[in-house]
Parts: structure tokens; sequence; C-alpha cells
């Protein structure tokens, strides 16, 4: 079976991980201190790195030392996991969906016209690990004061202009176990802003700024030892992991046939293809079940909007006004690209997708145009 997502974990990170075991420290001390310190220098390019608990932890809590909460608005993304907008709504405030473009990252045009006087904050996300329009998001921020928070969980790596996702904004990482880089769980935030960061620090160790003495309510967010060798093996090996990525993707983009392929990005760097996404506009469940018969593991992400789930339909949304999310939800099938596959495996993807396009069970059709 050719797998959509598996991580490499070798020699390295088990020395790791054995020798925090033998240390006896397993949480609190300096091999997270360790992973702050270089994720912050050599992932974000920004001051300061926050360990936490999950990427989901990571949202929260950077919501959280923002100020952000009831009666507050955040412009989000309704094509996403659906923990991006779920930590808006823990936060107290309420998420506000604006369709995405064809990449499937939100659409900046789109922004300025959803905000309100309660708006606080922006909370793009660079989905697939391709960059958001950080650029203009950011500059629509400035002009109305508004935070920037990057949801980066899929962009370990990922660049622009030599500026790296997670140091745009406040950046929110995981370290989940398919992620481009991994601890099996585990999350970062990223930030140059030195009181900011020690808030990040109080809120993810139940709001102490003292043994025993809670300054404001805070939350068990620490990521452990064990998780931070792990991260920390993970991490010298990214950018390996990231060229690895980019080549299996160049690799697919050239011989698929038959299907909407991923547009590139507008340089190498922005995007880390953490998933390879085509579009499917016809038959997409039916060629995932084609390649699972021939040994293929294929995802959708994301078969429903966040609107549209039953926690956001009992919250009073709808996915109305959101017709480019609705579409890539209906046509969007990620094929296998991580780096622990070699140009068999990935031949093997490309004749099968093609086999389907030109034989399969819808008959013979045109091919879609191929992406920039």
């Amino acid at each position: 079976m050719i797998r959509l997502s598996e991580p490499s974990i070798g020699e390295a990170e088990r020395a790791a991980v054995l020798a925090v075991l033998a240390s006896g420290r397993l949480a609190g001390g300096p091999v997270v201190a360790e992973l702050e310190a270089a994720f912050a220098r050599e992932a974000a390019g920004t001051r300061a790195a926050v360990a936490v608990a999950s990427g989901t932890a990571a949202l929260h809590v950077a919501l959280l030392a923002h100020g952000i909460g009831a009666g507050d608005e955040v412009i989000t993304t309704p094509f996403t996991f659906q923990a991006t907008a779920n930590m808006v709504v823990a936060s107290g405030a309420r998420p506000i969906f604006v369709d995405v473009g064809e990449d499937g990252n939100i659409d900046a045009a789109g922004i300025e016209a959803a905000i309100t006087p309660r708006t606080r904050a922006i909370l793009p996300v660079h989905l697939y690990g391709r960059l958001a329009d950080v650029a203009a998001i950011g500059a629509i921020g400035r002009r109305h004061g508004l935070v920037l928070i990057e949801d980066a969980a899929q962009a370990h790596g990922a660049a622009r202009a030599g500026r790296r996702a997670g140091s745009f904004g406040t950046g929110c990482f995981s370290f989940y176990a398919t992620k481009n880089m991994t601890a099996g769980e585990g999350g970062m935030i990223t930030t140059d802003d030195d009181a900011l960061a020690e808030r990040l620090r109080r809120l993810r160790q139940h709001g102490q700024d003292g043994p025993y003495s809670s300054a404001e309510l805070g939350f068990n967010y620490r990521l452990s030892e064990v998780q931070a060798a792990l991260a920390l093996v993970q991490l010298r090996r990214l950018p390996a992991f990231n060229e690895g990525r980019r080549r299996n993707a160049a690799l697919l983009s050239a011989g698929l046939r038959g299907v909407g392929l991923p547009p590139a990005p507008d340089e190498p760097a922005a995007m880390v293809w953490h998933q390879y996404t085509i579009r499917v506009p016809e038959g997409r469940d039916a060629l995932r079940r084609w390649l699972a018969e021939r040994g293929i593991e294929a995802g959708v992400y994301y078969p429903a909007l966040v609107p549209s789930q039953p926690l956001y339909r009992g919250l009073g949304y709808t996915a109305a006004g959101l017709p480019v999310a609705a579409r890539l939800a209906e046509e969007v099938l990620s094929l296998p690209v991580h780096p622990g596959l070699g140009e068999a495996e990935i031949g093997e993807i490309v004749a099968a997708v093609n086999e389907w396009a030109a034989v399969g069970d819808r008959g013979v059709f045109e091919p879609a145009a191929k992406g920039p």
C-alpha cells in the first residue's frame, strides 16, 4: 500500500527519545527550551517560539494572549480543519468566514468587506503547505489595527522572499503525526513580541506567574521532553523532508493527465506540499476507490465546509456565499507526496490516475487544464 502519509522515524529520533528517558526529566526541561530556540531560529525566523501540547492548543492560547474573547470577531477561512474555527469559538469570539481563492487559501480581496467594528483578528490558514497571501492580508490588518494569527499547521518551512511562515504575525504550528515534521502530537507558537511570548508561556501552564500562583486562567498545554526530543531531530531533517516533497510534487505535476493540478506557487519555497491536492470535477469518489483497489491511499481534505458542520449550524451559520470553497470541497483529492516515496511509487500513482482518467467508469473525457 502506498500510504497518503508516513512519518520518517530513524535511529536519531530513537536515540534522542531514549536519552530523555534515561535522564529522568520528562517535563519542563532543557530539551523543550532547546527546541523552542531552534524552531524560532531555523523554522520561523522569529525572536521567540513557545512550545505547546498541540496545534489546537497553539491556536487557543494565541487568541487568548492577544486578548480576543467574548463579543469579538475573527475573520478566517471556511475551508480548513475545524480546529481553526473551533478555537475562535473556544476563546469566546465569533468566526467570520470569507471565501477562498482557487488555490484553497482565504481570498484577501474578500477580507476587507467582512470587517466590522467587532473585528479583532484575521486568521488565515496556509492550506496544504502553501503560504496564503500574507502580504495583502497583513496590509489589511495594519490598516484596520487587526491582529494577524497564522494557522501554519501545514506549512513548516514555507517562505516567500526569504520570510518564513510564522513570522508575518503570530504563527501557530502543529507537530501531529502527519505533518511535515512530527512529534506525534505537539505544537509551537512563534512571535517577535517578547511580552506576548511571556504571556503565552503563562497561559500554557495554568496562567502561573510563580509557583502555585495563577495570575490568570490558563491551561495545561505543556509539551513533554520526549515530544521535544523527537521534534528537535525532525526539525533538523525538515529541509530535506520538504525538498523530497517538492521533488515528488514536480514528478506528479509533470506526469498527471485528466485532472486539475494544484497551481504552481509563485516561488518554490512558498509551498512545502503538505498535501498534493488535485481537482476532480466529476467522479472524485470513484477515482479514490479506483486508487484504493490498486493499493494507493488518497484522502479528501476537506469534504465539508466548517460553517456547514453540525456545531456551526447550531450556532446559526450556513455555507451560503462561499461558492469557491463549496466547489473545492466537492472536487479535491489529495495524493501521496511524502518524502518517503521514490520515483517508482510516484510512477505508480501517475499511471493509476491517468488510466482512470482515460478509461474509468465515467468513460473518456477531455483532460483538465494543467496548472501553471
